[in-house]
């Protein structure tokens, strides 16, 4: 049998190889979890970084959203403003034709739209038709034209004249209602570059 001091040699011999295997095993595990934790740091570093970098571009994302929005209503203020504008200055217009003198320089300017109507049409063989008050005027105007008549009936319009081909296949409207109709966009236009809004 083993001596007690032997074996107790033994014993301390087993232990300390076993402390140094666990310290060695508790040191290696230690580094091991240190190098884990950098590894996550850094991840974490990455990710919070990659976080506020999308929530900036997402706050840039909705400012610009909110600019645009700002931006698009205040140009369609400016397009009621223009549009409202564009209103006034027509209602000024057919007012001011409503009560202007059906005298000779009117004449003349029925004279002239017959001859635009009829050059646009390539007809001088063609019925005039014309608003009730005008007819008197008109029917002066067409003494010029021999191939021109008068139609019975009247149309419904400020003033000007309307004309159409005998067979009726062809019709050019040059009435003032028309013409102005016709310049609508241009005022518009006009109106909208000295607002500065394109519309």
């Amino acid at each position: 049998m083993l001596s007690t001091n032997t074996l107790e040699q033994t014993i301390n011999k087993i232990l300390s190889q076993t402390e140094k295997r666990v310290i060695s095993v508790l040191d290696d595990t230690l580094a091991e979890s240190q190098k884990r934790l950098d590894d996550i740091r850094v991840d974490l570093d990455a990710e919070y970084d990659k976080i506020i970098s999308d929530g900036r571009k997402e706050a840039e994302k909705v400012e610009k959203q909110i600019i645009g929005s700002a931006d698009l209503e205040a140009r369609n203020q400016h397009l009621l403003v223009m549009e409202e504008a564009v209103g006034n200055v027509f209602n000024e217009v057919l007012g001011r034709i409503e009560k202007a003198p059906r005298d000779e320089e009117y004449s003349r300017l029925v004279e002239t739209l017959l001859r635009e109507a009829m050059n646009v049409l390539r007809l001088t063989d063609i019925v005039v038709y014309s608003n009730q008050s005008d007819r008197d005027v008109i029917k002066t105007v067409l003494e010029k034209f021999p191939d021109a008549d008068m139609a019975s009936e009247s149309i419904d319009c400020l003033g000007g004249i309307q004309i159409k081909s005998r067979d009726g296949t062809m019709t050019f409207d040059n009435t003032l209602d028309a013409r102005i109709l016709r310049l609508k966009p241009l005022i518009r236009k006009n109106i909208a570059a000295k607002f500065g809004v394109s519309g």
